[in-house]
């Protein structure tokens, strides 16, 4: 499996629904990433206009870090990445749900790769557009999860080698991004 990271740029911040939040989830998977031995690859949208990666997320390690213009982060330089290493699964975060992230699920799914999207570390402008990216990616056939959940279903078991280090980028809940209501994460009846 590897980590796809779409252009989690600076002037996307003040832009984007959420943006602290699932600029945290995005630096657990990136550190997961890492202590997973997982490689990263990583796209930065139009970085002349739209600016570099943000400095929140250590992307050093990157197996593949470019820039584009496409919407697709799937460009001649990602396929041969995957094809070279014969990658049937990737986990996809990033911005905006309805545009690169959508756009590069689907050609992903195209080529017959399993795509995992990290819903509490994807977002749009818009919570509307958020939404129907995510609606439409499921109908097309990702898998549209939590970081917690992906992170827990990488490592398999808590006698992995890597859990304990995994424990501790999940130990403290991920933000909702909102996902879900504010006044529904912390009911009494949610608690068992």
């Amino acid at each position: 499996m590897r980590c796809l990271a779409l252009d989690m740029q600076e002037r996307f911040r003040p832009a984007i629904c959420c943006f602290s939040d699932i600029l945290e989830v995005a630096r657990r998977m990136v550190e997961a990433s890492k202590t997973l031995n997982i490689p990263l690859v990583v796209s930065e949208q139009y970085p002349k206009g739209l600016g570099k990666t943000v400095p929140e997320l250590d992307v050093g390690h990157a197996a593949l870090t470019f820039d584009k213009t496409k919407f697709s982060m799937l460009l001649p330089e990602v396929e041969a990445f995957l094809l070279e290493r014969d990658i049937k699964q990737v986990v996809l975060f990033g911005i905006e749900a309805h545009v690169c992230v959508q756009q590069t699920t689907l050609d992903l799914l195209n080529k017959g790769i399993e795509v995992h999207v990290i819903a509490d570390s994807t977002s749009s402008r818009s919570k509307m557009d958020r939404q129907f990216a995510f609606e439409r990616l499921r109908q097309a056939g990702a898998v549209i999860s939590t970081s917690e959940s992906t992170l827990l279903q990488l490592v398999g078991d808590k006698d992995n080698e890597h859990f304990k280090a995994i424990q501790g980028l999940i130990m403290k809940s991920a933000p909702t991004s909102d996902l879900v209501p504010a006044s529904e994460t912390k009911r009494p009846e949610c608690s068992n």
